[in-house]
């Protein structure tokens, strides 16, 4: 009998080592020994540089987009000993997770460690990550902030209008800055915002030896570029008569730019209520009008997704203004006539529906469209689209409501009721399918 074919080896694991502005006297011996036996190093010029000659391994520098060019490089490499620079902690809006993902996509396993800290399969063996500590852990350092009660925002390769959700008056913010010019458009934000007294420190080169800190407010700042390697620092301070932005759905109506076409804030926080976002859920917000259920809706968790469908183009563009005013640039808007809009959308977790609740087909196609335990929220002012969602409610169950405001407003010299109009609201939780029956056959009985 001829001997079994030996075990294919194993592949070499890919290491990512974190690097600080300090460099290599920075880093622990378990850094060093990896950079030193890679046949291949792959990071930024600015990274690459901070190495000795003694790290003899080729030198690639990441191309630019990086995203799209990871899977050929891992192919490109594989089965050479191959390290990858990160700056600070690689798992912190850092290269480990892009590296990650791509390893995910490549194996189709879920998990990279168990909770505790053994290699799981799939990413375990193939991606090894010492970390360094981040440029948040030196900031928050170097402040005294408790790291935990600290609000970070990364504005790498993100608008500058992600950071308006986290301005609170009293909240400490920590911004991870895409370059040199980060602090003026940071300091321009704040100004537009009504947060012009914010104190404003620029923390550039952290834990290096050119550390150095520019501060001043945001109402004066006035500092050059400097360092393109930078963190800032901001204790948020609202100015005087600015509208304080609640962080709970029903924001005022003043917040939004709108033609009439919005859900008034008291039915919008009553249809949040009912809509439930939760981290990392996608809505579908069809006949967005300006846009308010979607924008409160991604203001909920930074990891929420929202489309919304408006048909009217110029409400479209409105929709994209107001989430950019208020925080959530990311919301993607299309314009067109739903249902033929909503083909090719990703699979919602909610959906709502604030206008063309008539139009052939909607509910039935959104209804499709959500998976066991998503849910579906339609408000309605019209008789005709009432008797629609009464027929849903019939058929689905689910909760049928009638939501009625009144106002105060004068009446001569005195004071009273001015009636909105009541809103139909119909909730729904879709259910899972239900298991047909197993035929049962009579038994046959022995004649005697």
């Amino acid at each position: 009998m001829s001997p079994a074919p030996p075990a294919p080896a194993a592949p070499e694991p890919l290491s990512v080592v974190g690097i600080g502005a300090d460099g290599w006297d920075g880093l622990p011996a378990a850094s060093r020994q990896a950079l030193c036996a890679a046949e291949v190093l792959i990071g930024g010029a600015r990274q690459l540089a901070l190495l000795p000659e003694e790290c003899a391994g080729e030198r690639v520098p990441w191309p630019s987009p990086l995203r799209p060019a990871v899977p050929g490089l891992l192919a490109a490499y594989a089965g050479r000993r191959v390290c990858v620079l990160a700056s600070g902690d690689p798992m912190f809006y850092g290269i480990g997770r892009t590296l990650t993902e791509v390893i995910r996509e490549q194996t189709a396993v879920g998990a990279g460690e168990t909770a505790g800290g053994s290699p799981a399969p799939g990413i375990g063996p193939r991606l090894r990550i010492l970390p360094h500590p981040s440029s948040v852990s030196h900031a928050c350092a170097r402040l005294g902030w408790p790291l935990e009660d600290t609000e970070v925002v990364t504005l790498v390769g993100r608008p500058t209008e992600n950071l308006v959700r986290a301005l609170y008056d009293g909240r400490r913010v920590l911004v991870l800055s895409a370059g040199a010019g980060t602090p003026a458009e940071v300091a321009a934000l704040l100004r537009a915002h009504g947060f012009g007294p914010t104190r404003m420190r620029v923390l550039e080169q952290l834990g290096g030896p050119r550390e150095r800190t520019a501060e001043g407010t945001a109402d004066d700042w006035d500092a050059p570029p400097g360092d393109p390697l930078n963190v800032l620092a901001l204790d948020c301070r609202r100015a005087p008569g600015t509208p304080p932005l609640s962080a709970v759905p029903g924001l005022p109506d003043a917040a939004y730019e709108h033609d009439g076409q919005l859900t008034k804030r008291h039915v919008r926080a009553a249809t949040l209520a009912a809509l439930a976002p939760a981290p990392g859920e996608l809505l579908w917000d069809i006949g967005g009008g300006s846009g308010s259920i979607a924008i409160e809706w991604l203001r909920a968790h930074r990891s929420c997704r929202a489309v919304s469908v408006e048909r009217d183009p110029v409400r479209a563009e409105r929709i994209g203004r107001n989430a950019q005013a208020l925080g959530v640039p990311g919301l993607r808007v299309v314009s067109g006539s739903a249902p033929a809009a909503l083909d090719g959308l990703p699979t919602p977790d909610a959906v709502f529906i604030g206008g063309g609740l008539t139009a052939p087909g909607l509910l039935a196609a959104c209804w499709t469209a959500l998976p066991a335990g998503g849910r579906i929220v339609a408000n309605t002012v019209t008789l005709e689209s009432e008797a629609l969602l009464a027929d849903w409610y019939r058929r689905h169950g689910g909760e049928l409501v009638r939501l009625a405001v009144a106002h105060a407003v004068p009446v001569g010299g005195f004071t009273g009721w001015r009636q909105a109009m009541p809103v139909t609201q119909w909730a729904a939780v879709k259910p899972p399918p239900v298991s047909p029956s197993p035929t049962v056959l009579p038994q046959e009985t022995e004649q005697p």
